[in-house]
């Protein structure tokens, strides 16, 4: 059965502030293999006019795609998360995320579609730091398969 359309646009509160740790993005650094020392070392973020590490790119995904949850577990959505497969990811930055922000996200259902009997929902993802910053806004596109047999 088709997503309700009229849930685009749709904005859920912002999420609880995480505090990003410089040992979350050594740890993530090292799990994606990039050896920048930007993401690990404090004095070379700082020569790159940084006041502490910054983290990868992609390292705001775990808050974000955290944040989409509010729209998966939404009962009057009726997204069914056993089907959902994750089909793409975009950030865009203003800044890098660095040890020591206070992120919150705040998610909005950009858009929903049916193709091929998939239900197709894009989930954009604002983060803003404790100052109220708007630091990066991230896309992500979940794919809800159709049941067996449907």
């Amino acid at each position: 059965m088709a997503l309700d359309q009229s849930f685009v646009g749709r904005s859920y509160p912002p999420t609880d502030p995480y505090e990003v740790g410089r040992e979350k993005i050594r740890e993530f650094a090292e799990a994606v293999g990039d050896p920048n020392p930007a993401y690990t070392d404090p004095e070379a973020a700082k020569a790159l006019g940084h006041p502490d590490v910054i983290a990868p790119p992609t390292f705001v995904f775990a808050i974000t795609f955290k944040a989409a949850g509010q729209v998966v577990r939404d009962p009057q959505l009726g997204l069914d998360y056993n089907r959902v497969v994750h089909g793409d990811q975009k950030f865009v930055h203003r800044r890098p995320v660095r040890a020591g922000d206070r992120l919150t996200v705040t998610s909005t259902i950009e858009a929903i579609k049916s193709m091929a009997g998939n239900d197709i929902v894009d989930i954009r993802g604002e983060v803003h730091d404790e100052a109220g910053e708007h630091v990066v806004t991230a896309w992500t596109k979940l794919v809800a398969r159709p049941a067996e047999g449907a």
